[in-house]
């Protein structure tokens, strides 16, 4: 069974930084590929930040630059820095994973930027 845990969402002022983390049990991070979304209320959760098996990180625009995705094996967990963050960054935030044709999510954390 695969679980998603996410943790370290919170209240942060407009330039200021946290870090995600994503537990993950029931599949192995090194070797599948984990990525991370958000959804601000009222809108469509979107992609926001991929890191494939062979390790290869991607971003979406709005957060290039800002995030930085990446995962420690041993742990069997993923991180999303976030630095800089702005008011439209306000979000829950979703780990993700994909393993073979399965897709499993984790339950979200809230993300408050304030100005």
């Amino acid at each position: 069974q695969v679980q998603l845990v996410e943790s370290g969402g919170g209240l942060v002022q407009a330039g200021g930084s946290l870090r995600l983390s994503c537990a993950a049990s029931g599949i192995i991070v090194s070797i599948n590929s984990m990525a991370w979304y958000r959804q601000g209320s009222g809108k469509k959760r979107e992609w926001v930040a991929g890191v494939t098996a062979g390790g290869s990180t991607n971003y979406a625009d709005s957060v290039k630059g800002r995030f930085t995705i990446s995962r420690d094996n041993a742990k069997n967990t993923v991180y999303l820095q976030m630095d800089s963050l702005k008011p439209e960054d306000t979000a829950v935030y979703y780990c993700a994973a994909s393993r073979g044709s399965g897709n499993y999510w984790g339950q979200g954390t809230q993300v408050t930027v304030s100005s």
